[in-house]
């Protein structure tokens, strides 16, 4: 299994780099918006990040469910609209829809606007660090089994009906060399108009809240680590059908 391998049919749909942070008490919403200034050329596009919040209640004398909603900041859209800045009160994300060109770019560009964000926002710590690459994996009718093209898959019980008309999986797997954490989501979407196909999504977010790195060096460091290991789990969750399929 080589974690190395170019695809040209590459399934990726979003690439994101995440960075949540604690900030001075001093930082407005105003500060997160001069983080565009002078880029309008290439992000020309200002929308405000919205957090909602929401919760159920069962006391008889209160609504059954209320909500929230807080502006924690802005997202700056690029003007092909495949990369998306968010500068928020808690952190930082960079992502960039398909088609996605290497790791080499997306890295840089990332980086770039990481550092207007802190340049403008001095956070006082770095509180998690997440790496997440969100795969759409079209598999061609008829088929037979998932077993063909996937290593990672839902097991049913042969005492039950075998036609899976639906599912989501999650799992939560811990990285103890990383200190990180994966969190991987796979399931059945929808899936392209043509050709026929079952679409599959492979969901993988690395993500670290123990000791996050604090200083450039170390944080992008182990973006690289958790890049490398996104490309072993990634195969790791693939069969070579699988892999015939986007070469």
């Amino acid at each position: 299994m080589n974690p190395n391998l170019h695809y040209s049919r590459s399934p990726l749909t979003e690439a994101v780099i995440d960075v949540r942070v604690a900030l001075p008490d001093t930082i407005t919403l105003e500060t997160l918006a001069q983080i565009q200034a002078g880029q309008e050329d290439n992000y020309p596009t200002r929308k405000n990040a919205i957090s909602v919040q929401g919760q159920l209640s069962f006391d008889p004398d209160v609504p059954p469910a209320t909500g929230s909603r807080t502006h924690m900041g802005y997202r700056f859209v690029s003007q092909d609209e495949r990369q998306v800045i968010q500068a928020r009160r808690d952190g930082f994300t960079f992502s960039r829809l398909a088609p996605y060109e290497s790791w080499e770019s997306f890295r840089a560009e990332g980086q770039r606007w990481w550092l207007r964000y802190r340049e403008f926002t001095q956070p006082k710590t770095i509180q998690r660090v997440a790496v997440r690459y969100i795969n759409r994996l079209d598999l061609p009718l008829p088929l037979n089994d998932f077993k063909d093209y996937l290593r990672t898959v839902p097991e049913v019980s042969p005492d039950m009906s075998q036609e899976l008309d639906g599912y989501f999986m999650q799992l939560r797997l811990p990285q103890p060399d990383l200190k990180a954490m994966l969190l991987l989501n796979e399931a059945l979407i929808p899936p392209p108009p043509a050709p026929p196909t079952v679409s599959v999504l492979l969901d993988i977010d690395l993500f670290r809240e123990v000791e996050p790195p604090q200083t450039e060096a170390e944080l992008w460091n182990f973006f690289e680590l958790l890049r490398q290991r996104k490309n072993q789990i990634f195969e790791a969750c693939i069969t070579e059908v699988m892999r015939e399929l986007i070469r």
